[in-house]
Formats: structure tokens, C-alpha cells, sequence
């Protein structure tokens, strides 16, 4: 049996997979942002994490933008 399409024309299994691709993508991207500020603050013996929030929120407004650039292209 074929699945019913979405008014966009998709299967709503190509929806979930492209939202899921999404949250992979923030989760691991703030992850490994997270972790190289981290270390770097470490590293560098800084008592405020300057280099933790800096990497995560750069991370997060790219990923954010890309992710509206690509959700406008269609």
C-alpha cells in the first residue's frame, strides 16, 4: 500500500527524516561546539566561559540560517 502525500506533495515519512536530519544536526553541531569552547576555556584558564557561549551561539545562528535557507528553497 503507498502512503498518502502530503499538500506539498511529499510522504509525511520524508518529513519526519528531514525534521530528524535537522535536530541532528543542531544537537550535534552544539555538541561539538560545546565541547571544543570547553576545552578551550580549559585550557586557556578562563573563569567565564567565553569561548564555550561564543562557539554554541555562532553555532546555533548558522545552523538556525541554513536550516531557513533551505526550508524557503523549496
Amino acid at each position: 500500500m503507498e502512503q498518502e502525500r502530503t499538500p506539498t506533495g511529499r510522504k509525511p515519512s520524508d518529513t519526519y527524516i528531514r525534521y530528524s536530519s535537522f535536530a541532528a544536526q543542531l544537537l550535534g553541531g552544539i555538541g561539538i561546539a560545546g565541547y571544543a569552547g570547553y576545552r578551550l576555556d580549559r585550557y586557556l584558564q578562563l573563569k567565564f566561559p567565553a569561548f564555550l557561549l561564543t562557539f554554541v551561539l555562532v553555532t546555533f545562528i548558522g545552523i538556525l540560517y541554513q536550516t531557513s535557507k533551505n526550508l524557503n528553497k523549496e
